[in-house]
């Protein structure tokens, strides 16, 4: 497969080199330090290095395939799941084939965990693991695509900026994806847009549809071809976002300044807090298969919209906020399995809910508010 080559996840064969590098890096060894002992990394960086990354290697040895390492990533995935979570949910994986490849587009409120939680649901479902579609804008350091590329992530290029460049881009990776599902029958991941949510609103970008089919042959009428790619809309739900306040400021920026700068390997901050942050209930829904007579892009996109839409578990930190905003509590069952709001339901997470509220800075509460809110707001347009 050298014709994707650059873009693809590693294979078996360059699982220990790939390890070799990793455990001699010391910016990776100092991530880790700063992840496991927040406090103690700054003033004892230089002793924790070494400790690290001597436990780094005993936990990776005899790793040798892209198995081997997801089973570690595993471990650490469980317990980021008990420390992390109240509860984990899924529903809609009794309808697809656990023997099938599927591409599955699903909305996007966290880098890393949307893709994770897909995964883990799927791997505990008795299906294959992900290849997962990540921007080349989040691997701004080499050991954070050494990781993606072993954990079988596969690079989108967003740096291109030539019109013709970017367009090469995308039909590789338009190929790729096909590829992926025709040939090696692996199922893919990838997001609804470029870039999170982050004010609530899922909406599919048409480009990403669209890419989807740059590679298909002239010949071959548009609405087979995305039978083909056996296209599912995921609908993913968090209780809590642990990005909600850095999300608000980036908001509140963009509205108030006309714009906003990234700090240098801001994403890569995002991507931790995302992972050791409080998200409470999450709910992982998997719709059905594309398989209509589709007659162009935007007749996928709108049938993509209205799956996570509908299949978007709502919870009670959505109908709080919206309550805030408008006066009252929406009549509109929340949590999975789905229930009707009570008194008795409402008085413990009303008060961690206002709490919560109270430590974010008051220029931007109204934007947190908007960005839990919206998921109802959404609901409500379609009754």
């Amino acid at each position: 497969m050298t014709e994707f080559d650059d873009i693809r996840p590693y294979d078996d064969h360059e699982v220990r080199p790939t390890l070799e590098r990793l455990l001699t890096n010391p910016e990776l060894a100092d991530a880790v330090a700063r992840l496991k002992f927040p406090r103690a990394a700054g003033p004892l960086g230089w002793l924790l290095r070494p400790l690290v990354q001597k436990a780094m290697r005993r936990q990776m040895r005899g790793v040798d395939t892209v198995l081997g390492f997801q089973e570690v990533v595993k471990g650490y995935m469980q317990r980021m799941i008990a420390d992390t979570t109240t509860e984990l949910t899924t529903s809609g994986l009794d309808r697809l084939d656990p023997n099938g490849a599927y591409l599955f587009v699903s909305n996007h409120r966290d880098i890393a965990m949307d893709p994770a939680f897909v995964n883990w649901t799927l791997y505990h479902g008795g299906f294959n693991t992900l290849r997962i579609a990540i921007g080349d804008n989040l691997l701004t350091k080499d050991y954070v695509s050494d990781l993606m590329r072993l954990n079988k992530s596969f690079i989108v290029n967003r740096s291109a900026r030539a019109p013709r460049e970017k367009l090469k881009a995308a039909k590789k990776l338009s190929a790729y994806i096909h590829h992926s599902i025709a040939e090696d029958h692996a199922n893919i991941w990838i997001a609804q847009r470029e870039g999170r949510a982050k004010d609530g609103k899922d909406k599919t970008n048409s480009a990403v549809v669209g890419m989807f089919s740059l590679s298909r042959p002239k010949s071959q009428p548009f609405a087979e071809y995305v039978r083909e790619l056996k296209i599912v809309p995921v609908s993913i739900s968090y209780e809590w976002d642990p990005c909600d306040a850095a999300k608000a400021r980036e908001l509140h920026q963009q509205r108030t300044s006309g714009g906003y700068q990234k700090a240098e390997h801001e994403d890569v901050k995002s991507i931790a807090m995302g992972i050791a942050g409080q998200k409470g209930h999450v709910h992982v829904a998997f719709g059905d298969v594309l398989d209509g007579d589709y007659e162009d892009t935007d007749a996928v996109v709108a049938e993509i919209d209205r799956q996570i839409l509908d299949n978007y578990v709502l919870h009670a930190t959505n109908c709080l906020a919206w309550e805030r905003l408008n006066g009252d509590l929406p009549d509109m069952a929340h949590g999975y399995p789905p229930k009707t709001f009570t008194p008795e339901d409402l008085g413990e997470v009303r008060q961690r809910f206002e709490l919560h509220l109270a430590n974010i800075p008051a220029d931007h509460r109204a934007l947190v508010l908007d960005m839990y809110a919206n998921p109802v707001a959404a609901k409500l347009d379609r009754r």
